[in-house]
């Protein structure tokens, strides 16, 4: 019985760590992301059912490659594809435990996966939406949320990127060195998200993904030891560290949620939060501002206060103000509401959130009511605030977020 237990141990342990490199073989050797993933997803089922018995292989994952290979030529042979494209196939692909040359210098295979998926071709989108799926195994409802819109418009945005990459014959492989910075845009975006899905899970009853969070971290170090001259890759790096330096404190013991005025800063990761600084100021020398960097600016705000009275506010609603200028999203414009609430008062930052609002750009959206119904509160409207607050509580995503909301909503009284 043990041994059966290591087994399967085996396999869920293989598909945390290789399902992304099995999947991105089969997608190179048969040309099809749907047919790559069922495939992949088929050799992982028989890798359940077979080592138990036969024992867990010398080199699993080409145990699984060449499995998840094999079904694929098996559904080819059955398709109306033919032989023709079945016998260029295996003419053209290596075994599974063979490598291919590289010239791009990326030695690691999910950041591989990364630059492969990242194609120009593609709009930036398509492409994170699709690799988040295959890193992180996201699910189209997840992605979803993600990206602030409905699981039925995902969903036919993947079918399209895919037919896409079909159509063009777009190729799965990685470019050589001179070319990956025209898919840097992609791949910093892809890490961040995963990050992100780590950080403030997009569904749930867990709000923080550790695992997710420590992977998008190494991945980030990889990629400054890869573009050591790019200053976005250090200012991903930076504002993942310096977020991550306050995770201990994101949740109580009972597992709710701690916003960020109410954490104890004892339990935030200085060593983290220092590494995090002085990757900023390494980002900066290179004097090519950006996104990235902008966002670890203001987490160095939040991160090296005091306390949060100290919290330099006037700074970051700055940062905010400079960010939405280069890089506008609705998600900026209410994070720069939030900000010019702490430094010019919630009336102004309540004007700031009625224009969001009015442009139904994040329709939907919970922490939009749940900021509504916090200056609210700060203002002394209790009736308004508990309306926002039971609006937020219908669209929060994840149980933690829910009780915090409840909380809130406990705590509000209604106007005399």
């Amino acid at each position: 019985m043990g041994d059966v237990a290591a087994a399967r141990a085996a396999v869920a342990d293989t598909f945390r760590a290789e399902w992304a490199t099995v999947v991105a073989y089969l997608i190179r050797v048969v040309g099809d992301w749907d047919l790559a993933e069922e495939c992949a997803q088929d050799a992982f089922t028989k890798a359940w059912e077979r080592w138990p018995a036969d024992g867990v292989p010398t080199s699993p994952t080409a145990w699984l490659k060449t499995t998840a290979r094999n079904r694929a030529y098996d559904r080819l042979r059955r398709a109306s594809v033919g032989q023709t494209k079945l016998k260029e196939l295996t003419v053209t692909t290596p075994p599974a435990d063979i490598q291919e040359p590289d010239q791009s210098g990326v030695g690691d295979d999910r950041l591989r996966l990364m630059f492969t998926c990242c194609h120009p071709a593609l709009p930036v989108e398509a492409h994170v939406a699709l690799t988040l799926r295959t890193l992180a195994g996201l699910t189209t409802a997840e992605i979803a949320r993600a990206f602030l819109v409905s699981e039925e418009t995902m969903a036919k945005r993947l079918v399209r990127a895919k037919h896409k990459i079909q159509d063009a014959a777009i190729p799965y492989r990685v470019p050589p060195a001179h070319q990956l910075l025209e898919r840097l845009t992609g791949v910093l975006a892809v890490i961040y998200g995963l990050f992100n899905e780590g950080y403030g899970a997009s569904g749930g009853a867990d709000l923080i993904r550790r695992s997710l969070c420590d992977e998008a971290i190494r991945l980030g170090r990889l990629l400054v030891e890869l573009m050591p001259d790019e200053p976005e890759a250090r200012g991903l790096l930076s504002v993942m560290l310096l977020h991550n330096a306050r995770r201990a404190a994101r949740l109580d013991s009972d597992g709710d949620l701690v916003t960020l005025e109410d954490q104890d800063r004892r339990l935030w990761d200085r060593t983290a939060i220092d590494e995090g600084c002085a990757v900023l100021d390494q980002a900066i020398r290179l004097r090519l501002p950006g996104p990235y960097q902008l966002l670890a600016a203001i987490a160095a705000c939040h991160a090296t206060a005091p306390s949060s009275e100290e919290t330099d506010w006037i700074e970051i609603s700055a940062l905010y103000g400079r960010l939405e200028e280069i890089n506008p999203s609705p998600v900026v414009a209410l994070n720069r509401a939030v900000a010019v609430a702490m430094a010019d008062g919630p009336s102004v930052g309540l004007s700031l959130i009625d224009e969001i609002e009015r442009s139904g750009a994040l329709r939907g959206y919970y922490l939009l009511p749940a900021t509504r119904a916090d200056l609210l509160r700060r203002l002394g409207r209790g009736s308004a605030a508990r309306a926002a607050y039971q609006e937020a509580l219908g669209l929060a995503p994840t149980d933690a977020e829910r009780r915090y909301l409840t909380r809130r909503l406990t705590d509000v009284s209604e106007d005399p």
